[in-house]
């Protein structure tokens, strides 16, 4: 038996290319596209020792006749048993045009074609969007009766299955899909589509919440899925029966769940929180139109859904099929069907497989080059400190990652010793020589670099100052407060407003601002340097507000205690965990590759949200920390040698509160 199919190559096609392979003495002739021939050798590997059987035949669904040739027509006329017609634009983000082209005019090809090799059956895959959202039960043998088909996939999937219904003279039979998803033996699929667009979110409160928490949720219309392997089977075996004949046959789950009921199992299959109770998503229907349209006209809200569903790689229609309001009888192709074992399976048994596959192999995130030579390569990378510590580690990773990376210090010598180590590694640094704490030099650094590499695309405001000393042993140190404000505040700041104006100019550009986990626990004896580095992560809170529609961004760095020269005089910090100037630098890379607002330890934010719900008695625990921890030999006046070793009272309490200063 001979066949020919459209859409060979798609998601469905080359599974019913497979299928019909396995009859016996069967010939399938397929198209595709002149251009699309370097696949032929992937599609053979896939249908295995019977690929000799599947015949490729050069076309364009655009084209009248299918583009075929005529000496291709001529092979095919009167051979051709079963044509099946899939090759459609299935993508609710798609263009009208495109799917006008494809879907209807397409379809019209395709009909001219089989009348013209004289096919034996018209099969059409079309799709149960040709109902539109139809309020009720829709039959198999309804099709004028389609309501609201104002969407342009419903209303192309409508009109193509019309054009064979009206124009093909050739015997047909309609086939209407669900929303076809994964196998659900291995739960292989080809794109995300229909519940895979909720994916991300599931993966998001996993990562934010644990599976335990319950959640409140959207409950809405019932979802017909049906897995590809099903759809496959039931189209081989019901274009095989005698006697069925211009009739339609729905594809579809007769027992299909509710929106709620699907979010459910795939968030069980993620292991992510699930939606215990359930709001229906009916009640919003309430709401005058004219409210709605208003209120989805205010340029806040526009941009703010615009940006969650950015976020969550789903197309802003996709919400509009929440209310589903459409039931689909298939009794037809259960009848059809009767006598074999091919069913639709419960979605409970498979949607781990299609979870676990999306995970693997579909998550966008996944084709994200989330390498730091991808973030940085060839761009000019500006670190402030860059002679010792954490700037100097973070230089050597973002240089041999192929940045072009101006190192900024006060001493030359060391910054030469770091430019001639980025250069062994085969990276490009520039040193300039600057005191950040000096407004004149922060203008000439500025005008420098803008003179020889026209601007900065990333600045790491990474040069700091730190006094730990309580502030009754300060109140002749005013000048502690000065210089600790005027290199880690202003100076900052000075570098940030010299950058931004290019940074504008372009509408791009990252401003990284190294702060303290200070900030968030209050640390006691710290109070200069929090309250520089608080005035800084403040200036950055409203900058977002400011740029966030200006292609800049900022990242602010909570950092965690640091093995580095600046906590040198503070015996204690010998004997606590501190991070490595590398792992601190780390950090850094994770701010450039992702850009998050911000970047913080679970003990610096549990700190925050205590200060926030109970402030008092986070006060009488950091007292307690203030009283159990002397004053640095630094402060005392002392040299380093008179320090006495720590107690173990003093160790035992900085581990528990490792990263923060004390």
């Amino acid at each position: 038996m001979n066949y020919f199919v459209t859409g060979a190559s798609g998601f469905i096609g080359r599974r019913l290319v497979e299928t019909l392979l396995r009859r016996e003495n069967s010939t399938v002739y397929y198209l595709i596209l002149e251009r699309e021939l370097p696949m032929v050798e992937q599609l053979r590997q896939r249908w295995g020792n019977a690929a000799d059987r599947a015949i490729p035949i050069v076309g364009d669904l655009t084209q009248p006749r299918l583009g075929v040739s005529d000496a291709d027509i001529v092979r095919l006329k009167g051979s051709i048993h079963h044509l099946f017609h899939l090759a459609a634009i299935y993508d609710l983000k798609a263009s009208a045009e495109i799917q006008e082209k494809v879907n209807i005019e397409g379809t019209r090809h395709v009909v001219a074609f089989a009348e013209a090799v004289e096919a034996g059956c018209f099969h059409l895959t079309s799709s149960i969007a040709a109902a539109g959202l139809y309020e009720g039960v829709f039959r198999e043998d309804m099709f004028e009766e389609a309501e609201e088909l104002d969407h342009p996939y419903y209303r192309t999937k409508h009109e193509a299955e019309g054009v064979v219904r009206r124009e093909c003279s050739r015997p047909w039979r309609v086939y209407r899909p669900g929303i076809v998803v994964g196998d659900s033996r291995t739960g292989e699929m080809d794109k995300i589509d229909g519940p895979y667009y909720f994916f991300k979110l599931i993966q998001k409160l996993r990562k934010l919440l644990p599976p335990w928490m319950p959640m409140i949720g959207l409950e809405g219309g019932r979802l017909n899925l049906v897995p590809v392997d099903f759809i496959v089977a039931a189209m081989d075996h019901i274009a095989h029966l005698d006697g069925l004949d211009g009739q339609c046959f729905h594809l579809v789950d007769p027992n299909p769940h509710r929106v709620g009921d699907i979010l459910n199992l795939f968030a069980r299959a993620a292991h992510a929180p699930e939606m215990s109770l359930r709001i229906n998503a009916l009640m919003f229907a309430f709401v005058p139109q004219i409210i709605k349209t208003g209120l989805a006209q205010m340029k806040p809200v526009r941009r703010i859904k615009d940006q969650i569903l950015k976020d969550l790689g789903m197309p802003a229609d996709v919400m509009r099929f929440v209310n589903y309001p459409t039931r689909f009888d298939c009794r037809e192709t259960l009848k059809a069907l009767r006598g074999t074992d091919i069913a639709v399976p419960p979605l409970d048994t498979y949607a781990w497989r299609l979870w676990d596959y999306w995970e693997r192999h579909l998550d966008p995130d996944l084709f994200i080059d989330r390498s730091l030579s991808g973030a940085v390569k060839n761009k000019v990378v500006l670190i402030t400190g860059a002679s010792s510590g954490i700037g100097k580690s973070a230089a050597l990773k973002i240089a041999e990652a192929g940045a072009k990376t101006l190192i900024v210090a006060r001493t030359e010598e060391k910054l030469l010793e770091t430019q001639r180590e980025i250069q062994a590694l085969g990276g490009a640094a520039f040193p300039y020589t600057a005191d950040v704490a000096d407004m004149a030099s922060c203008d000439a650094l500025i005008k420098r670099v803008l003179d020889e590499h026209g601007g900065v695309d990333i600045l790491v405001n990474n040069a700091g100052r730190s006094i730990r000393r309580a502030i009754e042993n300060s109140l002749d140190r005013f000048h502690d407060y000065e210089r600790t404000m005027q290199l880690n505040y202003f100076g900052a700041l000075r570098l940030i407003m010299g950058f931004i104006p290019g940074m504008l100019k372009k509408r791009r550009g990252h401003i990284i601002n190294i702060s303290s986990i200070g900030v968030l626990s209050n640390a006691p004896r710290f109070s200069a340097y929090v309250a520089s580095k608080a005035a800084l992560d403040a200036f950055s809170r409203c900058a977002v507000a400011e740029f966030s529609d200006s292609g800049i961004e900022f990242t602010t760095i909570n950092m965690p205690l640091v093995r580095t020269p600046m906590i040198a005089p503070t015996k204690l910090y010998q004997h606590v965990p501190t991070l490595s100037p590398e792992e601190a630098a780390d950090l850094i890379v994770q701010a450039i590759i992702y850009r998050p607002e911000r970047i913080a330890t679970r003990v610096g934010v549990f700190a925050q949200v205590l200060h926030a719900v109970a402030p008092k008695v986070y006060a009488v625990i950091m007292n307690t920390a203030f009283r159990l921890f002397p004053e640095s030999t630094a402060a005392k006046g002392q040299q380093p040698a008179d320090a006495q070793e720590p107690s173990l009272e003093q160790i035992s309490f900085a581990q528990f509160t490792r990263g923060i200063y004390w």
